[in-house]
């Protein structure tokens, strides 16, 4: 009996702390109540929650809690936005107040996060003027027709190599995540980073790899701030390695423009000659143009290449829509022996794939999280602390039932119905695959034109048929989330010649 007791004592005192815990975090923003969300438990938070596939996992929770919800990550404060009328209040009304960014320890090595445009605050001196080199150089209408050609040679060596291969089984995103690996380089450097099926090109994609490998996996220093210092899994000192090896190589890009700069005296009038001239007036050092050049072909390389086979999956999965497009094309298109970029915009039901494919299946489901700078912010009635991490959960956003009929429907359909029409700047907040505000992807205008191009000259050249014996309805198009998201099995396909 007295051991009962003591059980019972024991555990009425466990009670009144949860509870006073409890009430003390709901109330933790200057009176006003903080999101509701699920207890979090000592030290780990709800990190037990998020084990699966954490934005499914995300999206659950919300349901329950709200589509403004509170939870821990560890010791971090975290708000999860889950609707479109949670994101637009958001943006239109904090977006500078949610202009930080919530940096991952790993990529604190090499100093890479104070020199990253993803990372550094939108307030940060060095943000925005890198922000306004790549306005002003990379990312504009006459930056993008100068290179147009560039980019079209390059697309055409793509669908070269699948010819090579034709009757092959392929694995889609290796090829894609090459061939734009050496437009990206090539338009913006004037030097092919890889060759496709080369061990330069197998490096890059190894080193890049083991980057979102060791990113993926928990790091106590994200969950423990205090216990940053001490990298005690060693992730950081692992990054810091694979950072050297993909800068050595980038140096050397850099060192090649100085040497023939020197030498000959002559232009590539490209961007490396910009920067090269930023650097030579000291208004950038090589240490930001090595981390630009770096956030261009992992962005621009692994976006595409994983959005590219996304496409390729459902259109495979579903043979009457790729039946559809397949009819536009030839319609458009007619005998065309070689088609150009401008010709994928005169394929509404081509970019409708497209477009329907990034709402179901985003490369991005949690965008990259921002971080609260100041107090004030309210979102859905609750307040939301300085120095609280605010997560953007695009997936349950771009699926949510208020916004669409059906949504969890592969129907691209809607997209040529609805009015006003969606583009991908996040205008519209229901369809943000590319972010919304003043931390929108840069990269953006790129993908708009290339992701397209891509697989409209796929689409124009060949047939593509699954592996011998697969069923459309057999294709596994479940989902993987490590630093993008990705399919869980890596999508193979026959290409097969048009005659």
């Amino acid at each position: 009996m007295e051991n009962s007791g003591l059980w019972l004592l024991w555990a009425a005192l466990a009670t009144t702390i949860v509870l006073y815990l409890s009430i003390l975090r709901r109330y933790a923003g200057g009176g006003k109540r903080l999101p509701p969300g699920p207890t979090p438990l000592p030290l780990i938070g709800n990190l037990l929650s998020l084990r699966g596939v954490a934005h499914h996992r995300l999206a659950s929770l919300a349901r329950t809690y709200g589509p403004v919800m509170s939870i821990k990550l560890g010791l971090n404060s975290v708000v999860v936005l889950s609707t479109k009328d949670a994101a637009r209040e958001a943006i239109t009304r904090h977006d500078r107040h949610l202009a930080a960014r919530a940096v991952p320890d790993t990529f604190r090595a090499c100093g890479f996060a104070d020199r990253s445009v993803v990372f550094l605050p939108s307030a940060d001196p060095w943000w925005k003027s890198l922000r306004g080199i790549q306005g002003t150089h990379i990312f504009t209408p006459r930056g993008f027709a100068a290179v147009r050609p560039i980019r079209e040679r390059k697309v055409r060596e793509i669908t070269d190599y699948f010819r090579k291969h034709v009757g092959e089984e392929l694995v889609i995103r290796e090829t894609i995540h090459t061939g734009v690996l050496n437009l990206v380089s090539s338009s913006f450097f004037s030097v092919d980073i890889a060759v496709l099926g080369s061990e330069s090109a197998q490096e890059f994609r190894e080193l890049v790899d083991q980057i979102f490998e060791v990113f993926a996996k928990p790091n106590v220093s994200d969950y423990v701030p205090f216990l940053q210092p001490f990298d005690l899994q060693g992730l950081r000192r692992s990054t810091e390695k694979i950072f050297k090896r993909i800068f050595s190589l980038l140096d050397d890009i850099i060192e090649r423009r100085l040497a023939h700069t020197r030498a000959n005296k002559e232009k590539h009038n490209d961007f490396l000659d910009v920067l090269v001239e930023l650097m030579a007036s000291g208004n950038i050092d090589r240490e930001h143009v090595m981390a630009m050049l770096f956030e261009s072909f992992v962005a621009g390389g692994d976006t595409v290449a994983f959005t590219v086979e996304w496409v390729m999956a459902m259109l495979l999965r579903n043979p009457s829509v790729m039946a559809k497009v397949r009819a536009e094309i030839t319609d458009v298109l007619g005998g065309k022996e070689t088609i150009e970029e401008p010709d994928a915009a005169k394929l509404p039901y081509l970019q409708a794939v497209l477009k329907e494919t990034m709402r179901l299946h985003s490369v991005a489901p949690l965008q990259v999280p921002h971080s609260v700078v100041e107090d004030g912010v309210e979102i859905g009635g609750y307040a939301v602390p300085k120095g609280t991490v605010v997560i953007f959960n695009a997936w349950a956003i771009m699926r949510d039932p208020t916004a669409w009929e059906r949504p969890d429907e592969f129907l691209p359909e809607r997209f040529l119905q609805r009015e006003p029409k969606l583009d991908f700047r996040g205008k519209e907040f229901e369809f943000m695959p590319f972010g919304s505000g003043r931390r929108i992807c840069p990269g953006m205008p790129l993908a708009e034109r290339i992701v397209p191009f891509i697989l409209a000259s796929m689409l124009h050249t060949f047939e593509w048929q699954l592996p011998k014996g697969m069923a459309p309805e057999a294709l596994d198009v479940s989902e993987r989330f490590m630093s993008a998201n990705i399919l869980a099995v890596p999508l193979k396909t026959v290409p097969v010649l048009i005659n």
